[in-house]
């Protein structure tokens, strides 16, 4: 049987860029049954809602919907259920004291396969207010704008 190489991309979670300043990305492990690893083969998954906390010194995902398997029997797994995350004691230490901050909070931004085993990318975010969302947008306009200016002016000097 040969072996699976490189990363698969099951799950982005695109609003969480927009909602939250990523201060610091980690990858960690995930603890799943037989139905949830078909499932997410088949490329369905969503992490809009999801978070992550630390309880008793073990990492844990919350409200990540991984749809049940559909030729699955009444062994299937519940959509919403907890699901552990597998980190090194010493950088669970580091979440731990990094999460005690006000403000910040522990986001999974892209769930993929890396080599054949399902990996979440957890972030540190910390919440945008409006006015900053807002300025991010206006921020990226201008740049598309200053792209196209370039663009164009170089397309003039051509002709």
């Amino acid at each position: 049987m040969v072996k699976e190489q490189g990363q698969k991309t099951i799950a982005r979670n695109k609003k969480a860029r927009h909602e939250y300043f990523i201060e610091d990305t980690w990858e960690a492990g995930i603890v799943l049954t037989g139905t949830e690893v078909k499932s997410l083969r088949e490329g369905r998954a969503s992490l809009v809602d999801g978070f992550a906390q630390i309880r008793d010194g073990e990492l844990w995902m919350y409200n990540v919907h991984i749809p049940e398997y559909n030729q699955g029997t009444w062994n299937n797994h519940a959509p919403r259920r907890l699901r552990k995350l597998l980190l090194h004691k010493a950088e669970i230490q580091k979440l731990i004291g990094k999460t005690k901050e006000s403000g910040l909070t522990l986001i999974p931004l892209e769930l993929y396969f890396k080599d054949g085993k399902a990996k979440v990318e957890l972030g540190l975010a910390r919440g945008k207010k409006d006015y900053d969302k807002r300025q991010t947008i206006m921020e990226r306009t201008m740049k598309r704008e200053a792209e196209r200016a370039m663009s164009s002016a170089r397309r003039r000097q051509r002709a």
